[in-house]
């Protein structure tokens, strides 16, 4: 199986983002496994669920969200996505408002990624899924504890 280069491209850069630390600052691997379904029509609204996991054996269950405005038509779902955080020092960094912005086409089924930023923190969200969606949008992709 060949992935995307948009995906490749996405993986790599998380990888070496993480790599440009400065020596000294204890950073924690942590990566994301989710899955999400939404649609759009001038606004763009995704919810699901996932599994923040840390290499220090911390695990926490979430909610992802993903909110925005553009030019969007569509709707689509998310069954395997995975993501990996840069600059992470603690689990509960990853939870927060992610600045997300994406050119967007796909018709059955379509794979995509990008890198999202909160603060210090880097997110590179990669998935493959099902749906028909066009557009450009900006917005916000949230991740909070599961209460």
């Amino acid at each position: 199986m060949t992935l995307p280069r948009p995906l490749l491209a996405a993986i790599a850069l998380a990888f070496t983002a993480g790599a440009a630390q400065a020596a000294g600052t204890a950073q924690l691997d942590c990566t994301l496994a989710f899955k999400m379904k939404g649609w759009s029509a001038l606004v763009e609204v995704a919810d699901g669920t996932g599994t923040v996991t840390c290499a220090d054996g911390s695990s926490l269950p979430v909610n992802v969200r993903l909110r925005g405005a553009g030019a969007t038509l569509g709707r689509n779902q998310v069954d395997n996505g995975v993501g990996k955080f840069t600059d992470v020092l603690k689990i509960d960094d990853v939870l927060g408002h992610y600045a997300q912005s994406g050119v967007h086409a796909g018709l059955v089924k379509s794979a995509g990624a990008q890198v999202l930023t909160k603060g210090t923190v880097s997110l590179a969200l990669a998935g493959a899924g099902e749906g028909i969606d066009l557009g450009i949008a900006v917005g916000e992709f949230t991740i909070e504890a599961t209460k």
